[in-house]
């Protein structure tokens, strides 16, 4: 379950990098949503990384959408 919440991570992170380009930023309701799957998935496994990475798309993702005005 690591090797794949990490996989999930780091291309949800890949999507988080083009969604901070401007009129992408609908994009981060998109990876909020796929960076939970992966937190999910990363709970079952043995390391935290998959996790971490998870974590970090959804802090960012937030961060872009309260930034743009996505959340009040």
């Amino acid at each position: 379950m690591n090797i794949i919440s990490t996989l999930w991570g780091i291309v949800v992170l890949l999507l988080t990098i083009l969604a901070l380009f401007p009129f992408l930023g609908w994009a981060n309701w998109f990876i909020l949503v796929l960076a939970v799957i992966g937190l999910i998935i990363g709970a079952f496994g043995k390391h935290k990384t998959g996790m971490l990475l998870n974590g970090l798309a959804i802090v960012i993702a937030c961060l872009r959408l309260s930034i743009g005005g996505g959340i009040i």
